[in-house]
């Protein structure tokens, strides 16, 4: 079988038995990507798309807690407060874009990466022991944590609080920008947050393997692929086929604001 083949995505579906669509692949044309490697670290790292997209978004309607992302855990037992602080400093020290901030140069936006040393989690606490209405504190809480606002420019983009509710409680507040996370990025960190908590309490070393490559280096790849001939591609395809589409025309329960706000809820 062939390896680094560009497969349409047509194809897929039109050949839904494993092995014609094996016959596919080997008929297709080989992937000439370029390796995703380390670039060069300076003053003008390229965001990716994705980040450049929710920048844009930002610098129209301004900050919005729309694009945070939000992770309550619920610790039990004799917490080591000094530990999980270690820990989530090393989980900064660990990703560049836990460390990265966004500014302009020249009109562009661009990513500037904090040093080791210049940037650890921030991290506030709360004792809601001695709290007669504990529980309507914490919802206030974590209602207020959600709803701060984050400097793009100064950072930092991640932030938490530690809340303690009893003697072996404690629930453990993170919020995150969404151009420096997202979802699926939520289970890394809790992973790794749990081995590197447990190595700083037993005082053992970092068990976690080096990253070879990180965000900035995917950003830069992004580009470097779409650099050629495929960015066009793809821009004369969709224009092409969204010429002339309407806005969909769904009911809504209420009048649709002139302009699209985020003044919603959760039930």
């Amino acid at each position: 079988m062939s390896e680094k083949v560009e497969v349409a995505l047509g194809d897929l579906f039109a050949s839904p038995v494993l092995t014609d669509f094996g016959c596919c692949v080997e008929t297709d044309g080989r992937a000439e990507l370029p390796s995703l490697a380390s670039v060069e670290r300076g003053e003008r790292l390229a965001l990716s798309y994705a980040q450049e997209r929710l920048w844009f978004l930002s610098q129209m309607e301004g900050p919005s807690e729309a694009y945070h992302i939000h992770l309550a855990l619920r610790l039990t037992g004799d917490l080591d407060r000094p530990a999980l602080r270690q820990a989530l400093d090393r989980i900064v020290l660990r990703h560049e874009a836990l460390r990265t901030t966004f500014s302009q140069i020249d009109g562009e936006p661009h990513q500037r990466i904090g040093s080791e040393g210049e940037i650890r989690f921030h991290l506030l606490e709360h004792d809601l022991r001695e709290r007669v209405n504990a529980e309507c504190e914490l919802k206030r809480l974590m209602t207020e944590e959600s709803r701060g606002r984050f400097d793009l420019e100064k950072g930092p983009l991640i932030r938490g609080r530690l809340i303690r509710r009893s003697e072996d409680t404690h629930t453990l507040l993170i919020t995150i920008h969404h151009l420096v996370s997202d979802a699926w990025s939520i289970g890394v960190l809790t992973t790794e947050l749990s081995a590197l908590y447990s190595a700083c309490r037993d005082g053992e070393a970092d068990p976690l393997p080096l990253l070879r490559v990180q965000y900035a280096d995917y950003a830069a790849w992004q580009r470097s692929c779409m650099a050629r001939d495929i960015l066009k591609q793809q821009t004369d395809y969709w224009q092409a086929t969204l010429a002339g589409a309407l806005p969909l025309d769904m009911p809504t329960d209420h009048p649709r604001p002139a302009q699209h706000d985020f003044a919603g809820d959760f039930v």
